[in-house]
């Protein structure tokens, strides 16, 4: 049913209003001087101002009971990208309109290229319209990643009133416009990507998706400081917001959902980026590890959710000497702040000097760790490099250290278990209370730091009869100098934790 214009009136209301007596300027309130001729003591009450109000009009269609309307029509359809529709949450929604930023580089034009050849079809056609690359540039694009197809029409615009009328004689079930900074109104003024030719970009095109039926996935561009461009009201429009994540340097790209009217935003799409496009990735985790026939000091393996989705990654930490007065504490894909505080714990309760090393800490894989699970892994990884002794291939750390030295429990820690269990580790450090392990598994439960630095091979186990044995004036479990520059004993996987010692500062020095 067509859609009728909403009927005004006007009405008046005694309301106040005032006028300069000199010029005639209307005001609506009192002011000393008529900001119009600069006139002091001219502005007079006159009348009041006419209030223009909404009159009731015709709906587009009766109200029904909620249980009455049919829910077939809004069901998903998928994209052909799995990892997509996983953040989608099953596909996408006739009249559904999905904004998707990212940064410049990072892989949405061919990306969405890629979607737009595979849910093309004979009943559903794609309309690709880009308006920051020729038709013969994307036409290059689509023939590097394999993404033709009879279905899908291309065409290259900048004026809202073409891109409308491109969808008039194509009618497709699915738009991508690339992007919607790009796309100007001729009826307003102002350059493309100003806020009010965004605002009505983004209106008439969430009109034309809801009248038709019609899924739309507008690219939108970001600002130096990470936030979508343009007005604030243009998250607001759309059903649903992603975010493409990624660091160009590296192969991995991760799709969040950061507003979702049809489905969760706790899910993420990971993708990696090679010459031939970008593809899916269903277990991703590989490439946060690094392969080797021998453990290596100063790396520690952890389990990181994304979403609902658990991944393996791995931190490495290195100290040196430091030749300058202040030492160097420098990170990449760590949070600097959650570093320092770190090694402020390992120092205070692990008895690891840190005073005069620089310390470098990293990620493998070119993924970024902000949740804190990852905490007792880092710490790990800077005692394991401090002493010079690797860990265990097989064991992960998961938990959160606290500034008084305890660690915590985190969430998920069963669907973390369960993926290191798959993956092949047999031994894990968790904080208490970890709930159900996976058959085959140990995991080692501890409460503080000191516990956790135990796990470090090559420790001698603690005895008794080296306790009752200690001389005088050194402290139990504190063996000679000479007894302690003994070969330090192998650990082996099924000793872990058993018995060894916390770190000792006097050997660390």
């Amino acid at each position: 049913m067509a859609r009728m214009a909403a009927r005004t009136k006007t009405t008046a209301k005694p309301r106040p209003a005032y006028r300069c007596t000199e010029c005639g300027h209307q005001l609506p309130k009192w002011v000393g001087r008529c900001p119009e001729c600069n006139a002091w003591g001219t502005v007079e009450e006159y009348g009041a101002v006419p209030i223009r109000t909404t009159a009731a009009g015709p709906v587009s269609s009766p109200a029904k009971p909620i249980a009455q309307v049919d829910g077939q029509v809004a069901t998903a359809r998928s994209t052909g990208v799995p990892e997509l529709d996983r953040v989608l949450g099953g596909g996408l929604v006739p009249g559904a309109v999905v904004l998707l930023a990212g940064e410049p580089g990072v892989g949405k034009s061919t990306l969405l290229l890629d979607v737009a050849a595979k849910a093309a079809s004979d009943r559903h056609r794609t309309l690709y319209v880009t308006g920051e690359e020729s038709a013969g540039q994307v036409r290059l694009r689509a023939d590097r990643i394999n993404a033709l197809s009879e279905h899908l029409y291309l065409a290259a615009e900048q004026d809202l009133g073409a891109v409308l009328g491109h969808i008039e004689a194509v009618n497709p079930s699915l738009l991508i416009l690339d992007s919607v900074q790009t796309i100007a109104s001729a009826e307003l003024d102002g350059a493309p990507g100003g806020p009010a030719q965004v605002r009505e970009v983004a209106g008439a095109l969430i009109r034309a998706s809801k009248e038709r039926g019609m899924a739309t996935l507008l690219v939108g561009h970001v600002t130096k400081d990470g936030q979508i461009a343009g007005p604030r009201l243009l998250e607001h429009l759309v059903d649903v917001v992603l975010s493409f994540e990624g660091d160009r340097h590296a192969r991995l790209r991760l799709i969040r959902g950061v507003k979702n009217r049809y489905g969760a935003t706790d899910e993420v799409g990971c993708f990696e980026l090679h010459d031939e496009g970008i593809v899916g990735l269903a277990d991703p985790s590989g490439l946060f590890l690094t392969r080797r026939d021998k453990p290596v000091a100063g790396t520690c393996l952890t389990v990181t959710l994304e979403g609902k989705r658990p991944l393996v990654a791995e931190v490495q930490a290195l100290m040196v000497d430091s030749q300058i007065p202040s030492p160097r504490r420098t990170t990449s894909g760590l949070e600097s702040p959650r570093i320092a505080m770190i090694l402020a714990v390992v120092e205070r309760h692990g008895g690891v000097k840190l005073g005069k090393q620089d310390i470098y800490t990293a990620t493998v894989g070119g993924v970024k760790l902000t949740e804190p699970s990852a905490d007792l892994a880092i710490a790990l990884a800077v005692a394991s490099s401090s002493t010079d002794t690797p860990l265990p291939n097989n064991l992960v750390a998961i938990g959160e250290v606290g500034l008084a030295g305890e660690v915590r429990r985190v969430t998920g820690v069963q669907r973390r278990l369960a993926e290191a269990h798959r993956l092949g580790f047999t031994h894990a450090l968790v904080p208490p209370d970890p709930g159900k392990v996976p058959p085959g598994m140990k995991v080692v439960e501890v409460s503080d730091i000191g516990e956790a630095l135990r796990a470090i091979p090559g420790r001698r186990p603690r005895s008794k009869a080296r306790q009752d044995a200690a001389p005088q004036g050194v402290p139990a479990g504190r063996a000679p100098a000479r007894e302690r520059a003994a070969a330090p004993v192998q650990a082996y996987p099924e000793e872990l934790m058993a018995g060894w010692e916390p770190l000792d500062s006097d050997e660390l020095a």
